[in-house]
C-alpha cells in the first residue's frame, strides 16, 4: 500500500477561465448567475456574483460546488429527503439542487464549479460550458 498519492489541482489561472467562460455562456443566455469555482477539498478559488443574480444563489452556488467536489460527481441526484438531511447536518454546505459539476482531467479530479440562479437545466448548461472552455471532461 502506497504512503503517497498523486493529485491534480486546479490552477488559479485555470478557475479565472473557467469562470469567463461560464459568465459569458450565462450572458449569451440571458441568464445571470452566481458562479463558483472550487478546488479539489471544495475551498473557493474564484467566485462572482452576475449583476442581477438572486442574493441567495452565491449560498446555494457555493453549496453546489462543494457538494460536487465532496461527491465528485453532478449534484441533484440525491433523494430530497436524504439532501435536506444532509444540508442541515452540513449547516448548508451540502446540497441535492442541480447545478454543480466535478472538474476531471482525463477522469482524475481536479476541482468542482457550482452555478446557481437559473433552472438546474441552466446552471448545469453555464457550468458545461465552463468545463469546456478549459478542456476538462465531459460530464
Amino acid at each position: 500500500m502506497s504512503v503517497i498519492r498523486e493529485t491534480l489541482t486546479l490552477s488559479h489561472s485555470g478557475a479565472v477561465q473557467a469562470l469567463v467562460a461560464a459568465i459569458a455562456h450565462a450572458e449569451k443566455i440571458g441568464v445571470p448567475q452566481c458562479i463558483f469555482i472550487v478546488d479539489a477539498s471544495g475551498e473557493t478559488i474564484t467566485s462572482i456574483r452576475m449583476d442581477g443574480a438572486k442574493y441567495l444563489s452565491m449560498h446555494t452556488a457555493r453549496a453546489k460546488a462543494r457538494t460536487a467536489a465532496s461527491s465528485n460527481a453532478p449534484t441533484g441526484t440525491m433523494s430530497f429527503e436524504f439532501g435536506t438531511a444532509a444540508g442541515i447536518a452540513s449547516q448548508g454546505g451540502v446540497t441535492h439542487l442541480p447545478g454543480g459539476l466535478p472538474i476531471r482531467f482525463g477522469s482524475r479530479f481536479a476541482g468542482a464549479i457550482g452555478v446557481g440562479s437559473g433552472t438546474g437545466d441552466q446552471d448545469f448548461e453555464v457550468a458545461r460550458a465552463a468545463l469546456a472552455a478549459i478542456g476538462a471532461d465531459a460530464v
